[in-house]
């Protein structure tokens, strides 16, 4: 050992061997129970020489022990092995007094220690191995099966390979298991190429002794590759520890084994058992007949009953080892009937295999969407079977799916559902990972090297857009009328997640527009194709129909100016515009912000038509009723308003608010919140007003401010309200239906007076019978009413 310390403390330390001794001794007496002899045996004699050999690579002279401590040099002290050092009573060893001649102490010491192997507790690594490496017990059924596919691979690679001949080579390649519940015992049986007494010693009693990897590098060195790369695919077990995992479970097992090759013939059959501490290596007693291959026969323990149920062993092979290249019977009954198809060419598989495979692997009833089958070599080896369901479940409320790809390794599973390898957004897709490469931890439960599996999982989220991608050009109708309208949720939960493939992703989203009057929907590449050559922005409008946005104040000035308008019906349309930002170097731009500016788009000849003309008052505000009139809106609605300007952009509306927070971020945000102050956080914050100085309602507000100040004050305020609605910001629509009482008071009193006045269009204002607008006079008894239900609100 190497032990640092300062010279002085060195010196101190070892002024007398029995303070050497000592502390090796209390090395000792620290020790486990089960170490502590063997430290004895082995250490303990080597004390006294260990701390005579002791040797200082610098020592301090009495000036620097007495002046400088805790400033002296660090020095080296170093242990050696008795039997390399020099004896004191050997005269060839150097004298004390030769030694204090000499600066250098270390060329007096001869370089020869001695490298001595760690040692370990066998049966305490066992204990470790089988309680703690394991996540789930039910795994010991795994590795057997597995071990028992690999003894059947290599018995099938020396028939292909003719090396050696063969014992009964007439009996099938398969795996047999049965279950005895007199005896809680499971008995795994195949007829693979076995085990000799050597064998036995090598592979079952040696922990992480792994034949299945041994043979593999004995292939690797084969002429025949074809043959060797076929063999080495079918090879599972690496580690050497798999079956050790049924001590997790059973209070004894009896291996019995004979070799399949006719060379060990004459040898007697061998049993093997043990109880997890010891193990005893006997011959078969003669007259009892073994065929070829090993048999497993597992007692177990009280506490694990549960698996002497033949139900609980089929669920286990059925989720583990369905896919084992060799046939699996258990208690007379072929199980794993359907075939590890992601493994073969894609141009081999029928497309009604693929339908009975995804029926099996994700439990459906009914037929994929679409199918995605491939290999790649890059970043590893991999074969990969994606399936497009018809529908998912989340849509019907249900809660949010788990991710649906099984993780498996030459046919065999490793994690079911595995989070890793897909993005969350990609949870929608079913089917199958199969990799012959990738680096496992020693329970095979889980892959070790999170960058490989981070490389993995980018370059099979690539192919899969790629994918979808092609989809869109190759077979757009499928895309757009099936898989989108299905699956355009999962897409933009990736715009917003998924920053590395956003770009890619975004490529894929359509939407509705203002220019398609049958609901087609366009996707990006196509709304800058139809750009005019002066536009800028990508234009956008959320709102929650399709009614919704044609009828939105906000659209007035591009439809004027013959400018396209995307449209997002759902909340997460908005967080999607938020996350991109832009598309191809052009901002997307939400029309209900206030600085839009359309004058470079010279708008149609014939953008004006008549019904614009009903809400266009008989004349427009002057510059100073502007000013008064904004200034009236900000006092009386000082709480609401942060500010209030005219705008040109608007037509038929008279007033829109811009520059607002997002309504369906603002109404998520209140749905989540689960706290009592949540009212007075999220209150509506003070919003910016436009309001269109060329409508009647605002003449007529600006006339009644001063002539019937309540009556304007009311009708000012639904106006606000009617703004906060289009915004989609007013949170309880019931707060102004008193307001509304009171409007459709003075518009009843206001027919009675005028009976033939019309109702020009729905939502307009009353006309005479000869089509002019005309406001109506409100009688002296209306007036009273309205000032009095105004003033009580």
């Amino acid at each position: 050992k190497t032990i640092d310390l300062p010279a002085v403390s060195a010196v101190r330390l070892l002024q007398s061997t029995m303070m050497t001794r000592h502390a090796l001794q209390r090395l000792i007496s620290g020790a486990p129970s089960s170490l502590t002899r063997r430290f004895r045996s082995q250490l303990a004699p080597t004390a006294a020489a260990a701390a005579a050999s002791i040797s200082i690579r610098e020592e301090a002279t009495k000036h620097e022990r007495d002046d400088h401590v805790g400033n002296a040099p660090w020095s080296t002290v170093r242990f050696f092995s008795s039997s390399n050092v020099a004896n004191e009573n050997d005269t060839s060893a150097p004298s004390s007094s030769s030694a204090s001649e000499d600066d250098n102490v270390d060329r007096k010491i001869k370089k020869t220690g001695e490298t001595i192997e760690f040692k370990a507790e066998t049966r305490e690594i066992l204990k470790i191995m089988t309680h703690s490496l394991y996540t789930d017990k039910e795994v010991f059924v795994r590795e057997l099966v597995s071990n028992a596919s690999d003894a059947l691979e290599k018995l099938r690679h020396a028939q292909a390979a003719n090396t050696s001949e063969i014992l009964e080579d007439e009996l099938p390649l398969e795996i047999r298991i049965d279950i005895d519940e007199v005896t809680s015992s499971i008995t795994i049986t195949d007829t693979g190429i076995g085990m000799t007494k050597d064998d036995m010693m090598e592979n079952l009693g040696t922990i992480a002794k792994s034949g299945s990897r041994k043979f593999v590098e004995e292939l690797q060195k084969v002429e025949d590759k074809g043959e060797a790369d076929m063999a080495q695919q079918g090879i599972i077990g690496k580690f050497g520890v798999g079956f050790y995992s049924v001590f997790m479970v059973a209070e004894k097992v009896e291996v019995i084994s004979k070799s399949a090759l006719k060379e060990h013939a004459d040898e007697p059959t061998q049993v093997w058992t043990s109880d997890g501490t010891a193990f005893e290596l006997n011959e078969l007693e003669k007259g009892v007949r073994q065929q070829r291959g090993t048999s497993i026969k597992i007692f177990l323990d009280d506490s694990f009953w549960e698996f002497c149920n033949e139900k609980r062993i089929e669920t286990i092979l059925n989720q583990y080892s369905n896919f084992v290249g060799f046939p699996i019977y258990l208690m007379g009954k072929r199980l794993n009937s359907v075939d590890a198809i992601w493994t073969k060419d894609p141009k081999e598989v029928e497309e009604e295999e693929y339908f009975n495979f995804y029926k099996y692997i994700a439990n459906a009833i009914d037929e994929p969407l679409d199918t995605y089958h491939f290999r790649a070599d890059a970043p590893l080896d991999i074969k990969a079977l994606f399936f497009i369901p018809s529908f998912h479940s989340e849509k019907f409320g249900s809660s949010r799916m788990e991710p649906a790809v099984n993780l498996y390794c030459r046919k065999v599973l490793i994690e079911a559902k595995s989070p890793d390898i897909l993005p969350d957004w990609l949870r929608f897709v079913k089917g199958v990972v199969d990799s012959e490469d990738l680096p496992l931890a020693i329970s095979r439960e889980k892959v070790q090297d999170s960058a490989l599996i981070g490389k993995l999982r980018t370059a099979l989220t690539r192919k899969f857009i790629s994918h979808l991608a092609k989809m869109s050009k190759t077979d757009k109708d499928t895309y757009i009328n099936e898989f989108y309208k299905e699956f355009s949720f999962f897409l933009k939960e990736g715009v917003c997640q998924d920053f590395e493939f956003q770009k890619q992703l975004s490529k894929l989203l359509y939407f509705e527009s203002n220019k398609d009057s049958e609901q087609k929907i366009i996707s990006l590449d196509e709304y800058v194709a139809n750009m005019k050559p002066e536009q800028k922005d990508i234009y956008y409008l959320i709102s929650p129909t399709r009614d919704a946005a044609l009828n939105s104040p906000y659209l007035e000035t591009f439809e004027k100016a013959g400018v396209q308008v995307l449209f997002g019906f759902s909340a997460i349309d908005d967080f999607v515009m938020g996350n991109l930002k832009e598309y191809e170097g052009r901002p997307l731009v939400s029309i209900e912000r206030g600085d839009i500016d359309l004058k470079d788009l010279v708008p149609p000849a014939d953008s004006k038509g008549q019904d614009d003309d009903i809400y266009k008052a008989d004349r427009e505000l002057t510059t100073k009723e502007k000013v008064e009139l904004c200034t009236w809106f900000k006092k009386e609605f000082e709480e609401e308003l942060a500010s209030c300007t005219v705008t040109t952009r608007l037509s038929s509306s008279p007033a829109i608010v811009t520059d607002h927070e997002s309504g369906a971020l603002r109404r998520m945000m209140k749905m989540v919140d689960t706290t009592e102050a949540g009212r007075d956080q999220f209150k509506l914050p003070k919003q910016h007003m436009e309001i269109n100085p060329n409508h009647k309602i605002i003449l007529g507000i600006n006339e009644l401010k001063t002539t019937q100040p309540s009556l304007a004050k009311v009708l000012a305020a639904q106006v606000f309200d009617n703004c906060l609605v289009a915004a989609g910001l007013l949170d309880d629509s019931r707060s102004m239906l008193p307001r509304l009482n009171d409007l459709l008071i003075c518009v009843v009193n206001g027919a009675k007076e005028n009976p033939n006045a019309t109702v020009a269009s729905e939502g307009s204002e009353c006309q005479t019978d000869d089509g002019d607008a005309k406001t109506s006079e409100t009688s002296d008894e209306t007036k009273e009413d309205t000032e009095s239900a105004s003033t009580s609100k």
